[in-house]
């Protein structure tokens, strides 16, 4: 993978903002509009009125809401609402919840990851869109801020990443904030360990979530060397995370579809637990939710082709049929066949979970998966450390 290097965190001053439970969130791109909200109004010093600040959308309005995230991110710290550490740090950083009735956790590293153009040691496994990467290029250009990290995976194991973790979480946390799925996220900053960064030299990086904003880094490092050269646009925020330490949950975007005829053919399935119980990866089934005579209608289908389920589903159903403008993604199996019976989505697809393993090989062949594939779970939360590119702002 590239290489990395402390940076420094600019962190929430929860003596001013009040809990981190209260002013962190999940990534921008799985925040619903009602979700949106409740962080809106949740707290003043919310993370989610810079990822996604209101106000119009024209980045030729004086007043966007890009303009007022860059002010507001601005005015936070100078009001020390947020505060930069006095040294460049790595942080260590802990996700802990229950699976399967035990308790279960994954740890990383947060670091500032050279940017390396996508292949190599940098490698994607799913396909992007051109609106996503103009938005967050716009919020980027004004906050001069990585708001949130990148989530990579190495196969590993890595010996001296374990060791990093092991020695940096024995201590109690001075972060820490419990998210609204029960997930314990902990971080604690990490001196500069020089061998570390050689460990991982040799480790390709796979982007488990994060392709919109990795590839809004890059054009922003562009931007930035016509202008000032080279600096600290030229590394990303980034969440390292070993696989060999453990597995990890690779949950699925379900497909809603909002225009076109629904699919008819399948095997019936009396409701939504016996339909999401009869997916798999393994054999490419999926399962689709109608509405027929005002009554959801479960089914399964098995799909050629082979897995992941995604692909076979995109291959097989979607792609050429269904225009990417009609296709939404959301990762609860309930919210998607509720679109389908409140009339908001003609139909929608169940997929089954995955594998980091089975998403390598599709990578390792030269391919991506679709847009919104996988769904790796639990993610870092946006805020617990914000990694500024441009000087502290002068009072």
């Amino acid at each position: 993978m590239p290489r990395i290097s402390p940076f420094q965190g600019l962190v929430y001053d929860v003596a001013v903002t009040g809990p981190l439970d209260r002013v962190t969130a999940p990534p921008y791109d799985v925040i619903s509009g009602a979700g949106r909200d409740r962080y809106l109004t949740g707290s003043p010093f919310s993370i989610v009125h810079l990822d996604l600040a209101e106000g119009s959308d024209d980045p030729g309005d004086p007043e966007n809401r890009y303009v007022r995230a860059g002010r507001l991110l601005n005015g936070w710290e100078s009001q020390g609402a947020l505060v930069r550490s006095p040294i460049p740090s790595y942080y260590a950083y802990e996700m802990a919840f229950q699976r399967e009735g035990t308790l279960a956790r994954i740890r990383g590293l947060l670091v500032g990851m050279d940017l390396e153009p996508w292949g190599g040691r940098v490698l994607p496994h799913e396909r992007t869109m051109p609106g996503p990467i103009r938005d967050r290029l716009r919020l980027l250009r004004s906050t001069k801020t990585h708001l949130s990290p990148i989530y990579g995976v190495v196969s590993g194991p890595v010996r001296e990443l374990e060791e990093v973790l092991d020695s940096s979480t024995q201590a109690p946390a001075p972060f820490e904030a419990l998210d609204e799925q029960g997930v314990a996220h902990r971080m604690w900053p990490v001196a500069a360990e020089p061998g570390i960064a050689d460990a991982l030299a040799a480790a390709p990086l796979l982007v488990a979530d994060g392709h919109h904003r990795y590839t809004t880094a890059l054009d922003y490092r562009d931007e930035r060397h016509a202008v000032d050269g080279p600096g600290p646009w030229d590394r990303v925020l980034t969440l390292i995370v070993d696989a060999g330490a453990g597995s990890l949950p690779v949950l699925p975007f379900h497909r809603l579809q909002t225009a076109g005829a629904p699919p008819r053919s399948g095997t019936p399935a009396t409701d939504l637990p016996t339909a999401l119980a009869a997916v798999s990866d393994d054999h490419a089934v999926v399962a689709t939710v109608t509405l027929e005579h005002g009554d959801l209608t479960y089914r399964t289908i098995q799909l050629a082709g082979e897995p992941p389920a995604v692909q076979a589903l995109h291959a097989s159903l979607l792609d050429g049929r269904i225009p990417a403008s009609a296709l939404r993604f959301v990762p609860d199996a309930e919210l998607a066949a509720a679109a389908v019976r409140d009339g908001d989505a003609v139909a929608a697809y169940l997929l089954p979970p995955t594998t980091t393993e089975r998403i390598r090989k599709v990578v390792e062949l030269g391919s991506r998966l679709p847009q919104k594939s996988t769904y790796f779970w639990p993610k870092p939360r946006t805020g617990m450390v914000l990694m500024p590119l441009d000087p502290a702002p002068v009072d």
